[in-house]
């Protein structure tokens, strides 16, 4: 039956409202989403056990604090996004070439100079860093103000500390993880509400916006978008 002058035509309308629902589906979805995240103290780590788990909030903290103009890593649930990274390939360097020899001396181009893989080197230089902060300053990492943490996390960047060879990558790595998480997209744990990206401006995963690619010096009117279509 063919369609009626001054109706619908019914093709159209059934696409119109299947887009419309698929639509609706994509936004409940990313607000369904958005609502889940549990906060950071009812969180439940995949990977780090808790010792390890309060040292990456408290290293976090002081390697993007929040009392800066942006949100701080806390804010950002960085540390949601190490935790899961560690669980899942990049901790178990899947797809890294992890034969030696390893040479923790040598220039950081000739990339991962140690046997242990991400996840390893955490579990491995959280316990040995808090046992030297134990001797130096009297406390485990977690346990210090922050200022002797910040000189702690000084020592460990300048290679101050005790720690074994193998665990020399360790506070590259850490800092690199914590960047990461903050820039990350939020499906990967990090970035909670795309704070950072609201905070840079940046636009996100949105489909298009070639037209303001050659635009310098001037604020994207629009909030940037998730992966998972959650909207800021």
């Amino acid at each position: 039956m063919s369609d009626l002058p001054g109706y619908p035509n019914r093709r159209g309308f059934l696409k119109t409202s299947a887009a419309s629902v698929a639509l609706a589906g994509i936004a409940a979805r990313a607000e369904a989403q958005a609502d889940t995240v549990p906060p950071l103290d009812e969180y439940w780590p995949e990977y780090l056990d808790a010792a390890e788990w309060a040292f990456v909030m408290a290293a976090c903290a002081r390697l993007i604090p929040s009392e800066g103009d942006g949100p701080g890593a806390i804010e950002a649930r960085v540390p949601v996004f190490i935790d899961r990274q560690l669980a899942d390939y990049y901790g178990r360097a899947d797809i890294w070439y992890m034969e030696g020899p390893h040479d923790p001396t040598a220039p950081p181009e000739f990339g991962w100079q140690t046997p242990l893989t991400p996840a390893e080197l955490y579990r491995q230089a959280i316990p040995a860093f808090n046992a030297w902060c134990e001797r130096t300053h009297g406390a485990a990492f977690p346990d210090l103000d922050p200022q002797a943490q910040d000189e702690a996390l000084t020592a460990l960047d300048e290679g101050e500390t005790d720690l074994a060879p193998e665990l020399s990558p360790f506070f590259t790595t850490l800092l690199n993880n914590t960047k990461e998480g903050y820039f990350a997209d939020p499906i990967h744990g990090g970035n909670h509400g795309m704070q950072a990206w609201v905070y840079i401006g940046f636009p996100g995963a949105r489909a298009a916006y070639r037209e303001w690619a050659g635009r310098h010096n001037v604020q994207y009117p629009l909030g940037p978008v998730s992966i998972s279509g959650e909207r800021a």
